[in-house]
């Protein structure tokens, strides 16, 4: 199996890189591989979705009219989480969502967005809302 992963958040950040996941998938037509990952602090992370939000998430893909899989993966490190999915299916393009960054900040990019950009054996679409 082929596809796109979609490295996916519930926040904007996610909604961007799902947006552009879409549109490649379709261009490509090639399904998407969405993965919310988590450290193991679910109920702390914001960033791992609940079950209404996958519901939610779901229902979007289902209308969007893309063949999709969900993953909701946990391990020490989410960048991992992110590579070892896109190794697994063979992936033709990975998706992330990336933060606005003052000048300094462009220096240093955050840390899973720099693992999965580094660590790829694709190419990596790193996208801003």
């Amino acid at each position: 199996m082929s596809g796109i992963v979609v490295a996916w958040a519930p926040n904007e950040y996610g909604a961007a890189a799902l947006e552009a996941g879409l549109v490649e998938a379709r261009r490509r037509g090639t399904s998407v591989v969405l993965v919310n990952g988590t450290r193991g602090d679910r109920l702390v992370d914001d960033r791992f979705a609940s079950d209404g939000q996958i519901g939610s998430l779901e229902r979007q893909l289902v209308e969007a009219g893309v063949e999709h899989e969900v993953r909701q993966t946990m391990g020490e490190d989410i960048a991992d989480q992110v590579l070892s999915v896109a190794e697994e299916i063979g992936a033709e393009l990975v998706v992330i969502g990336l933060r606005r960054r003052s000048p300094v900040g462009k220096l240093i990019m955050g840390s899973t967005s720099q693992r999965v950009l580094l660590g790829a054996h694709c190419p990596v679409l790193a996208v801003k809302p």
